[in-house]
């Protein structure tokens, strides 16, 4: 299966352009947005646990990004309310789960091998923000193959400031609008919309009116162009 698996290509999902699939587990859907391979595959989803839903035991090859969006995501009597990110390395493994309910945003197989940190941030925390020029920043993960991070923008920032154009360069950008509204040109991209822009291109994607939340990774997609 492959689902906007051309990474040397531009990609976008609005949310009004987003539909929820059934995965093989009851209870649990999911949206593609980007997909290399069937049930085990590389792949960058949004997937919606019903209450009291879960996903057997299994293990991470490739490893596994989270942020959960709403509700509380569980795994193995560990709670993560809305605004948690989580990093489950290579080799990692547990027993995923909701009990009211959740949204997460997942990525999965797209962690280099000799990659071991376990990572668990909670973005609602104040202290784990710091000002960075014009805007507030919750700084995620980074290594020398990726920059991942939130950030806070006012209304009308543009979002590819000096550094998002270098991280384009360095190795393209995906973005996952948290809160508020991207705008890239007459098209608005409102809250759980997602855009992937390609190694190289610049862009003057701006927040909207309200600002905007946006996860931001940059750095990561010169290293699948060609799969």
């Amino acid at each position: 299966m492959l689902i906007n698996a051309n990474f040397s290509s531009r990609a976008a999902l609005a949310v009004e352009d987003q539909q929820w699939v059934n995965s093989p587990q009851s209870g649990v859907e999911r949206i593609m947005l980007d997909r290399v391979g069937e049930e085990k595959a590389r792949a960058t989803s949004l997937v919606r646990y019903a209450p009291n839903s879960y996903f057997p035991h299994h293990l991470h090859p490739g490893g596994e990004e989270i942020l959960v969006l709403s509700g509380t995501f569980s795994a193995d009597d560990k709670h993560y309310p809305a605004g948690w990110y989580l990093r489950n390395p290579p080799s990692s493994g547990h027993t995923p789960y909701s009990d009211e309910g959740a949204v997460i945003f997942v990525k999965l197989r797209q962690m280099p091998s000799n990659e071991d940190r376990y990572v668990a941030i909670d973005t609602h925390d104040d202290a784990n923000w710091t000002r960075q020029g014009n805007r507030d920043v919750c700084a995620l993960f980074s290594d020398d193959g990726e920059q991942v991070s939130l950030q806070r923008l006012t209304a009308g920032d543009v979002l590819c400031d000096e550094d998002i154009i270098n991280g384009v360069g360095a190795g393209g950008v995906e973005l996952l609008v948290v809160e508020g509204s991207l705008v890239d040109g007459d098209k608005v991209y409102q809250r759980d919309s997602w855009i992937r822009l390609p190694v190289g291109e610049q862009s003057q994607i701006k927040a909207g009116l309200e600002g905007a939340t946006v996860y931001i990774k940059t750095g990561h997609l010169i290293q699948v162009i060609g799969l």
